[in-house]
């Protein structure tokens, strides 16, 4: 360990990232930016080809911060696994979806671990950063590793540290974040806290093994998922009572402590948020254990959309429009406002719903300007113009995205269903209906 702890502490270690997305090409840029030979990782060549050439595709990464380190050589990128020999230090930074049963699909996790091993060499520190279920790094990863004839913990060290990356967040970025780690053992935690620490601005938590790691990184989104089905039940409470679930909330933050403000929404989106608490149901299964709680959330939120277009069809009601035949314009399919991220986007879950059952829909969002849903790519409206506006019979505001002219949307739109109060800051609101 020591003659890691050496390379890394004097910038001779060359570093590795396998999977070159929203996680992986950020940290590949900052253990680059940290003075460290970077070797990125990706199945896909024309990933590998953008970062060889400076071509950005991740929002939180800077643009010339990019081209710097590529003109530098501190980061390359390759789809030749056997680079791996090279690297001192190896992060696994792919995705962990789920399948068609909602059941944890590990294979990205399991095929990045196998073309590892080949390479495997004495004092390499292995990081799986993939958000998965306690049990994963030392009951999955660590026997595939001592395939190679290695001992964990002492020939080559194995830890789990989740990543925290929050697309769009212009406070706290890879750089800045409290990073937590548990390795297998206490110096497998060491000398990856050692690595951490040489490439962040940001305290490191060390906890005793990869399950309260990963664990811990479960917690932070279940968290979330659990508030958020309370809000969005508590919105449709509301609503049947009359209430505006916005000012309630804006009141009850008014309170200095006890209260963390949650709002309600089209469901939930992101890579994380939407997944984590079915990684742990599946996994508390295992122990004849239902998490009853948190269970009843992710069915709130995943019943979001659905609620949505019932809540669209008594708009359109009024106007004496059915929901077949109508036309719909979705505003935003971004999973949050002001990036380009639609990763399991709630937004596209009311847009399916509403063809479902039979409504013609299309939508505008500066920020994506085409995505693909299974087979199908849909494309953006060029522009959001009066035209277009007052040729719908309903805007419905699924992202609150901040560059969109919502006094325009409101002056020419029959009607409004704002299920994000995008529109708080508008007077006249006889055309619009909240959330």
């Amino acid at each position: 360990m020591e003659h890691l702890r050496k390379k890394l502490e004097d910038r001779t270690a060359v570093l590795g990232v396998i999977g070159l997305g929203y996680v992986g090409l950020p940290l590949a840029v900052e253990k680059a930016k940290a003075g460290f030979k970077t070797i990125g990782f990706d199945i896909q060549a024309s990933k590998v080809e953008q970062v060889n050439t400076g071509v950005n595709y991740i929002g939180d990464v800077v643009n010339e911060d990019l081209q710097s380190i590529i003109d530098s050589g501190l980061l390359s990128a390759t789809t030749d696994f056997s680079e791996v020999a090279r690297a001192d230090c190896v992060c696994i930074c792919v995705p962990t979806p789920l399948d068609d049963h909602q059941q944890p699909d590990l294979s990205y996790i399991k095929k990045s671990a196998e073309s590892i091993v080949p390479y495997m060499h004495k004092e390499m520190l292995i990081v799986l950063e993939s958000t998965t279920y306690p049990g994963t790094t030392e009951d999955l990863l660590k026997p595939i590793f001592e395939k190679s004839g290695m001992v964990c913990g002492e020939d080559f060290y194995l830890a789990f540290s989740p990543e925290r990356v929050d697309p769009g967040n212009i406070i706290y970025k890879t750089k800045n974040t409290p990073k937590v780690v548990g390795g297998v053992t206490p110096k497998c935690t060491d000398i990856a806290a050692i690595l951490y620490e040489s490439i962040l601005e940001a305290p490191i938590h060390r906890v005793s093994s990869p399950a309260i790691a990963e664990m811990e990184k479960i917690l932070e989104n279940t968290y979330r998922n659990v508030n958020i089905g309370l809000i969005n039940e508590l919105a449709m409470l509301s609503n049947k009572m009359g209430i505006n679930i916005w000012e309630v909330i804006d009141a009850a933050k008014s309170k200095p402590y006890g209260f963390q403000a949650f709002y309600p929404g089209p469901g939930l989106g992101g890579h994380c948020i939407p997944l984590d608490p079915y990684y742990l149901s599946w996994k508390a299964r295992e122990y004849g254990f239902h998490i009853s709680m948190i269970e009843s959330s992710m069915m709130i939120n995943d019943r979001m959309s659905e609620y949505c277009v019932e809540r669209s069809s008594k708009i359109l009601n009024r106007y004496m429009k059915p929901l077949n035949g109508s036309t719909v314009l979705i505003l935003g399919v971004a999973y949050k406002q002001d990036i380009s991220d639609f990763r399991e986007s709630p937004a596209i879950k009311v847009i399916n719903e509403f063809e479902r059952v039979g409504s013609r829909v299309i939508y505008y969002d500066p920020h994506v300007t085409e995505y693909t849903d299974g087979d199908t790519t849909r494309h953006s409206e060029f522009s959001l113009t009066e035209d277009l506006l007052k040729s719908v019979d309903l805007v419905v505001i699924t992202t609150a995205h901040t560059t969109i002219d919502y006094h325009l949307v409101q002056k020419n739109a029959v009607a409004i269903f704002d299920t994000k109060n995008a529109m708080k800051e508008i007077e006249n609101r006889s055309n619009i209906e909240l959330l």
